[in-house]
C-alpha cells in the first residue's frame, strides 16, 4: 500500500508546517505503507521524504524534466521517476498510490488533491482522499468547499467523502477504515450530460 502526498515546495512560515509533515511518515512507515511524492528534496516535499526514508520507509518520487532542478529532485529515494509533464506526474503518482494526503502547501499541493477528489466523484478511482488539518491550516478551505454544498455545487454526499484530521494518526486509522461511497455521478439523471 502508498499514499500519494501533496505539500509545500517550500516550509511556510509556521515551523509547526515542518515539525508536522516530519512526524507524519511515521505513521505509514509503522505500517509499512509507502509514500509516493512530488520527488523534491526542498521544502516541505523534501521533509516529508527525509523522514520517512530514516525511517526505512518506502519513498517513491515523480518529478517532471522542467521541476527537477527547481524543485532539486531528490537523489536518495528508493525511486525517482522523472516524466516529461505535470500530466504524467500526476497520473503515475495516482496509479502508485492507494489514497491521497495533502499537508499544508499551495496551489500545486491544492491541484493535485482536488484533482485526486475529482477523479473520485468521476469514478476513475475509489481511492480516499484526505487533509491533515495541521493547526487549523484547512479551516478556510474546508469553509469553502461547505460554501459550494450550500450552493448547490458539490452534494453533501461527496462532500463527507473528504477525510479530514488533525493529526497523522487519526488520518491513517480514518484511511485504513475508510470505504468507496457508491456515489451518484454529476448529472447523471441529467438527458445529454
Amino acid at each position: 500500500m502508498r499514499l500519494a502526498v501533496s505539500t509545500g515546495s517550500s516550509p511556510g512560515h509556521d515551523p509547526l508546517y515542518a515539525e508536522a509533515a516530519g512526524r507524519f511518515p511515521a505513521g505509514p512507515a509503522a505500517r509499512s505503507v509507502g509514500i509516493v511524492y512530488g520527488g523534491g528534496r526542498v521544502g516541505l516535499m523534501g521533509v516529508v521524504a527525509d523522514h520517512a526514508l530514516a525511517r526505512g520507509g518506502e519513498v517513491i518520487g515523480v518529478i517532471p524534466h522542467a521541476l527537477q532542478s527547481a524543485e532539486v529532485g531528490h537523489s536518495g529515494l528508493t525511486r525517482l521517476h522523472v516524466v516529461e509533464s505535470m500530466h504524467q506526474r500526476k497520473q503515475l503518482m495516482a496509479d502508485l498510490a492507494d489514497g491521497f494526503v495533502a499537508l499544508p502547501g499551495g496551489v500545486g499541493t491544492l491541484e493535485e488533491v482536488f484533482e485526486a477528489w475529482t477523479w473520485l466523484q468521476l469514478g476513475i478511482h475509489a481511492k480516499p482522499v484526505a487533509f491533515l488539518n495541521v493547526n487549523g491550516f484547512w479551516n478556510p478551505l474546508l469553509a469553502g468547499l461547505d460554501g459550494l454544498v450550500g450552493a448547490g455545487f458539490v452534494t453533501e454526499e461527496f462532500r463527507r467523502t473528504l477525510i479530514v484530521e488533525e493529526t497523522a494518526e487519526s488520518l491513517l486509522e480514518a484511511l485504513a477504515g475508510w470505504r468507496a461511497p457508491d456515489l451518484k455521478r454529476p448529472n447523471a439523471d441529467v438527458p445529454g450530460s
